[in-house]
């Protein structure tokens, strides 16, 4: 994980084709990104990839759009991260613009490839669960805490349910695991310094405190689409799925968008690739255009960038201690079990909903995991055939 000349554009190239085809929600994201970065690049190792979603599982705001953000930085510094977090983001965000400013005559919401992306992230969620399960739960009492998770998870669906399982099986990571923890994780590069991650959350604290009285004390719809979009990213947990209503309750009573309208831009936001944080980009057009856009796009993900500043340079140092390896040890197989939950609801009870459906990812699922089909390969390859399927 050595930066280099031209990691930039390397980060930009494997971050924008992850944007364009990174169908299916958080948790395929998080598989198309251990398929690229970990399995084909080798910028890190499984260990540090497991390390970096345990962390962005406690930090608010978008889990997944974080992970990529933290590698790109890992791989080439704070530009690094601008530039994975443009790679990533920048496609749906046009996508959701366009359809803001089109989205009367713009229909998709019963285009037939929708259900064949869905059939896509079953296969990839299912190849990154097993990967990962094999790297994160190798012993009896990291299989039973996975299991545990996924079964109250698929009991008690919430984000505060998830919440309650990571650091349950954190402390239960920290009392069984410490001793047997592995501390010679090899460490990776971090750029900015601890004193620099202080003075992250300062901005981040401060913003929070400020940016209320400021859009209160003023008519100005930029500043107060601002203060909304960044005190969301902020402050929800759970990811996109849970950001939606959070916003629903900021934006459609003040009447600042309908809700027929809010709910034409959350549909068309499932069937792009890329975060589903990108809503914002939708929102903020529908409500001041495309300035509202850029505003409502950078608030809502400022958050993500000013927590890993803060979190990241005192990760190396954590890994060194025992007690917080076997904690992430926990947090790591807890994580398998959030994933396994999350592959049957929503992604596979959504996907596969017929014999075709199941046929279909069946073929995906051993084109990526035996023959070893790169994923941008499989989604057109998934889109392809349901499109034959759909004639036949």
């Amino acid at each position: 994980m050595k930066k280099h000349k031209g990691s930039l554009k390397e980060i930009l190239f494997a971050s924008t084709k992850l944007g364009l085809t990174s169908f299916g929600g958080p948790v395929a994201h998080l598989a198309y990104f251990k398929d690229e970065y970990v399995d084909r690049k080798k910028w890190l190792d499984d260990k540090t990839y497991a390390d970096i979603i345990a962390l962005c599982q406690f930090l608010p705001g978008p889990a997944s759009s974080q992970v990529g953000i933290a590698i790109g930085m890992l791989r080439g510094g704070l530009l690094g991260g601008i530039v994975s977090f443009l790679g990533f983001t920048v496609p749906s965000i046009l996508v959701l613009v366009f359809f803001a400013l089109l989205y009367q005559s713009y229909d998709l919401g019963d285009a037939g490839f929708i259900q064949s992306l869905k059939v896509v992230a079953a296969a990839v969620v299912l190849h990154a669960l097993i990967g990962l399960g094999k790297k994160l739960t190798p012993d009896t009492s990291r299989i039973a805490i996975a299991i545990a998770a996924a079964s109250i998870m698929l009991l008690f669906p919430s984000a505060w349910m998830q919440i309650a399982i990571i650091l349950g099986a954190g402390i239960i990571g920290l009392k069984l695991f410490a001793r047997i923890a592995n501390t010679k994780a090899e460490p990776f590069p971090v750029t900015f310094s601890k004193k620099a991650g202080a003075i992250s959350l300062t901005i981040l604290a401060g913003l929070l405190a400020i940016l209320p009285i400021l859009s209160r004390a003023t008519d100005n719809m930029l500043l107060q689409l601002f203060d909304t979009f960044f005190r969301v990213g902020s402050l929800v947990f759970g990811g996109g799925h849970v950001v939606l209503p959070m916003i629903e309750r900021e934006v459609v009573p003040t009447g600042w968008i309908n809700s027929g309208d809010f709910l034409a831009g959350y549909g068309m936001a499932q069937a792009v690739p890329g975060p589903l944080f990108t809503f914002a980009s939708y929102l903020g057009t529908m409500i001041e255009g495309i300035s509202g856009a850029v505003v409502a796009t950078i608030a809502i993900f400022l958050p993500s960038f000013l927590f890993l500043i803060a979190a990241l340079p005192f990760l190396n140092e954590l890994r060194k201690r025992a007690k917080f390896q076997g904690l992430l040890m926990g947090v790591n197989a807890s994580v398998v079990g959030i994933l396994l939950a999350a592959f049957y609801d929503p992604v596979f009870t959504s996907a596969i909903t017929s014999n075709s459906d199941f046929a279909l990812a069946a073929v995906l699922f051993v084109s990526l995991h035996f023959f070893k089909v790169p994923a941008w390969a499989v989604v057109l390859l998934g889109i392809g055939a349901g499109f034959v399927i759909n004639l036949i």
